[in-house]
């Protein structure tokens, strides 16, 4: 029992250092001024490794994102403010290329589909609910009872 509990143990710890961020910055990569450097680590942070998807440069150890670090931190020391350096990394590999993407008319779907998403589903759960709650049949009153006797014992009689 015991060695399982260590065994649950270990694997649980492996798992979770498993998920820990990776903090890709090596030692020779940055900048000597230290507020280029904020700058630069600032713009990783609004930049999406193209090889990782769902993490910024700034956590990727890809070597693209590597290499994209190095240009920023290229064009940060040529002078090139933000917003010229976001503009510059658009250009060259699209939007995408963005954690946020702006709202622009190409754009306009990714912004707009989780909202439909959330209405079509509202949409699907109300009638769902509507076609569910609906109300029990009124009762039979004596005529129709008569009547459904009738049928029944007329049913129930053997054909030939």
């Amino acid at each position: 029992m015991m060695r399982a509990l260590l065994f649950a143990a270990s694997l649980f710890a492996a798992f979770n250092a498993a998920q820990m961020p990776a903090f890709a910055i090596g030692s020779n990569e940055a900048l000597a001024d230290p507020a280029q450097e904020a700058r630069a680590r600032e713009l990783f942070r609004q930049l999406r490794c193209l090889v990782c998807q769902n993490q910024s440069i700034d956590d990727s150890d890809a070597d693209l994102a590597r290499d994209l670090r190095v240009l920023v931190r290229e064009r940060i020391k040529a002078g090139d403010s933000n917003e010229q350096v976001l503009r510059f990394l658009t250009q060259r590999y699209g939007d995408f290329v963005l954690l946020k993407p702006p709202l622009k008319s190409s754009t306009v779907a990714l912004w707009a589909a989780p909202f439909a998403l959330l209405v079509v589903g509202g949409g699907v759960i109300a009638l769902r609910a509507r076609r569910r709650a609906r109300p029990a049949p009124a009762a039979l009153d004596d005529a129709e009872r008569a009547r459904l006797a009738r049928l029944l014992a007329d049913d129930e009689r053997p054909r030939t």
